[in-house]
């Protein structure tokens, strides 16, 4: 059975985050460990560290992991940002090995004024860094695909098989796969013959061994579209049956599959216990 999740709030405290996913019966979660648009961090506190673990014990919450900050850009031809960037990826990496988490998950980046090799190479020589830096720590990248706005980089498998054949030493390096990010990018999921298509081009491409986690989203915009807007699952243009091909793929059982749907509440039941239950319908 695949570990159904979401992206959840930390304030008031990191811990906060797994009771509110325990208590809707998620079986992983994601969170930012720091506000994802500021460079600073405040510095951990030791017994809040001590509580996020505990709770992720006692709730028998796994995987959990977070997503890093909007700002980082490794692919940017500026020395300055791509240097400020990682330095604010090794702040997330060791900020994660604290709490214990499984991966953090970064947007490749944007090459912006560069070129798409250019930009690649950037992020390949920034993360290859970034992986030196904090070599010894167990907390894995996660690199996310994208939808392919404007500069960003990351929404063809191409792509991220580059960014990663590029890196030295690549064994901490997996991929998130984000669904609506892949519908937008041009991959169908919609029949059992797209979704299969699609998967054993990110096998031939990139390795099936590669693959980490998934962010389950629908898509406000239509295949192709390369706009990147969540939507609630089942009431966008992918509709169900995706969701039903990947929560029933054998290669993907076990994995963490995070929601980032848009949040609230409906008829007095938040959307994320509404996601989760659409969901769990699906699974056979």
């Amino acid at each position: 059975m695949p570990l159904l999740g979401a992206h959840m709030s930390v304030a008031g405290g990191f811990h906060l985050a797994v009771d509110a996913a325990a208590e809707h019966g998620m079986e992983c979660v994601q969170i930012f460990t720091k506000n994802n648009n500021q460079w600073q961090a405040r510095p951990m506190d030791p017994e809040s560290i001590e509580l996020f673990r505990r709770r992720i014990e006692e709730t028998g919450i796994r995987r959990p992991c977070s997503h890093s900050s909007y700002l980082i850009n490794l692919a940017s031809p500026r020395d300055d940002l791509r240097q400020k960037s990682v330095e604010g990826m090794v702040i997330e990496m060791e900020r994660a090995e604290f709490l214990g988490l499984a991966g953090v998950v970064l947007h490749p980046g944007s090459f912006t004024t560069s070129s798409e090799e250019e930009g690649i190479e950037r992020i390949a020589e920034s993360l290859d860094e970034v992986l030196l830096i904090t070599d010894g720590l167990e907390v894995e990248v996660w690199l996310e695909n994208t939808a392919g706005q404007g500069t960003n980089l990351g929404h063809r498998f191409e792509q991220l098989q580059e960014i990663i054949s590029r890196i030295p030493e690549s064994t901490r390096v997996g991929v998130c796969l984000d669904s609506c990010h892949l519908f937008a990018a041009g991959y169908p999921l919609g029949s059992p013959e797209e979704y299969a298509s699609t998967m054993t081009a990110f096998d031939e491409i990139v390795g099936r061994d590669r693959l980490r986690a998934w962010h389950l989203n629908d898509s406000k915009k239509e295949l192709g579209s390369r706009v990147d807007r969540h939507e609630t699952i089942g009431e966008g243009h992918m509709g169900l049956e995706p969701f039903r091909h990947i929560l029933g793929d054998p290669c993907s059982a076990e994995l963490p599959m995070y929601l980032e749907t848009p949040k609230g509440d409906r008829d007095e039941r938040t959307l994320d216990a509404i996601n989760l239950e659409t969901l769990r319908s699906l699974i056979e």
